[in-house]
């Protein structure tokens, strides 16, 4: 890698996420980013992507020491399941090669523990794919806290109906998850960084948690009741099993004044401001999409690789530890009859 030229990507793992959302997202930024080689344990499938993304039958491989052995290869970009982050993370740090992992950042907390040891031992920067820490509406919302008085209490709830022809459903590792928490991890860690990135980390939680849909292969369903680090007071609801539309609101209570972000519908999201001068409120139309978010983590991780300084990471593994590690304490908390629970430090 030259300065002018994009990074080389090498991807392990081309199955439907990497198909769907890492190839568009890598695509749409070829100045900084480009696929150098894939890898999957079936040579046949890696192929498949390969012609999808451009990449030369010589840059297919069947595991990661292969990848991490390619001088053409910048930094790896893991779609592996859960339980595999640890070993891929061990051996990309041993190659000298940077590493992107996705959400969440592992399968238990001992496992996410030893994850954020490992990045903290060394100069490469590791990161933790969750993109909606990239999402348009969080400074948009901080930016507003001001106008609120003293937050005291917010209610983040995301109810999704439940997808009987989602693709994912059929991926052995969602069928029987390892990962604590199934579905409510893999997609609630997600919810927690949207809220938390906007009012900082949960200290203590009281959670039950339910299965609804047996497709999920595990608790698919929690409400909590949460206190912040700063005191603030919040309630979170979260699951994607449910057969009503989407109802996803955010709502945020000051001593003055109330914030309201509603993406129920992504394409039309809004923001709004009601304050003890203005009860009719003011509308911001703030459009997001969790396409939007992908290409801005590859943006920062590339930074961060060329400029060789991870503490340009917005999603260090410290960050993503939190987030999974709110999910576990909910699992917690629910199987002892919803006793009060800390949230783990790393």
């Amino acid at each position: 890698m030259s300065a002018e030229s994009p990074l080389g990507v090498g991807l392990i793992g081309t199955g439907l996420f990497a198909t769907q959302r890492h190839y568009p997202a890598i695509a749409s930024i070829p100045t900084t980013v480009q696929f150098a080689a894939c890898a999957n344990r079936s040579i046949d499938k890696a192929k498949k992507f390969a012609s999808l993304a451009g990449i030369s039958d010589s840059k297919v491989y069947d595991s990661l020491a292969s990848l991490l052995s390619d001088p053409q290869v910048d930094f790896i970009d893991a779609l592996l399941p859960a339980q595999f982050t640890v070993q891929a993370v061990k051996d990309a740090i041993s190659a000298g090669k940077p590493i992107a992992i996705e959400k969440p950042i592992a399968a238990t907390l001992a496992q996410a523990k030893e994850v954020v040891a490992l990045a903290r031992s060394t100069e490469l920067p590791v990161a933790v794919l969750e993109n909606f820490v990239f999402w348009n509406v969080i400074p948009e919302i901080k930016a507003l806290l001001g106008q609120i008085g003293t937050v005291v209490y917010f209610s983040h709830y995301c109810t999704s109906p439940f997808n009987f022809n989602n693709q994912y459903l059929d991926t052995w590792w969602r069928k029987k998850p390892e990962h604590v928490g199934g579905f409510l991890s893999d997609g609630g860690v997600h919810q927690v960084a949207l809220f938390t990135e906007v009012l900082g980390e949960i200290d203590t939680l009281s959670a039950l948690t339910t299965q609804v849909r047996e497709q999920s292969g595990d608790v698919d369903t929690l409400t909590a009741t949460l206190k912040m680090k700063s005191g603030v007071l919040g309630s979170f609801t979260y699951t994607s099993a449910v057969s009503h539309p989407r109802i996803n609101k955010l709502s945020i209570n000051g001593t003055t004044g109330t914030i309201i972000y509603d993406f129920s519908d992504k394409a039309k999201a809004t923001l709004t401001l009601y304050t003890d001068a203005d009860k009719v409120g003011k509308i911001i139309p703030v459009p997001d999409n969790v396409q939007e978010g992908v290409p801005k983590e590859f943006e920062n991780f590339a930074e961060a690789v060329i400029k060789k300084d991870k503490s340009l990471l917005k999603i260090p593994t410290e960050k993503a530890f939190h987030h999974f590690a709110v999910i576990v304490a909910s699992v917690e908390s629910s199987n002892n009859g919803g006793t009060l629970v800390k949230v783990a430090e790393p």
